[in-house]
């Protein structure tokens, strides 16, 4: 099962939980075009180009604080534009 795991790009970590081989900037590049999808469906895009720039750069400093999950970034980055535009969100 192991070889197979790795021919779909996970491979097993030392305790064997899978671990992906994902290239960061694949990461990236699908953290924002989620956050982008949500917000964009939702109609909270006002301003294309301030949104793409603030979800890049949000995301950035996610990754460069650690987080790699590429949901846990979308959905972050969802909520800090969200507070960015109305401050009086929670």
């Amino acid at each position: 099962m192991n070889a197979r795991r790795e021919a779909a790009g996970t491979i097993t970590g030392g305790r064997g939980f899978p671990l992906m081989s994902e290239p960061l900037s694949i990461v990236i590049e699908n953290a924002i075009q989620i956050a982008w999808d949500a917000l964009e469906r939702s109609g909270e895009i006002t301003d294309p180009a301030e949104a793409s720039q603030f979800l890049q750069s949000t995301i950035i400093d996610l990754v460069v604080k650690g987080e790699r999950r590429r949901l846990m970034l979308s959905n972050k980055a969802i909520d800090a534009y969200r507070r960015h535009k109305d401050p009086l969100v929670a």
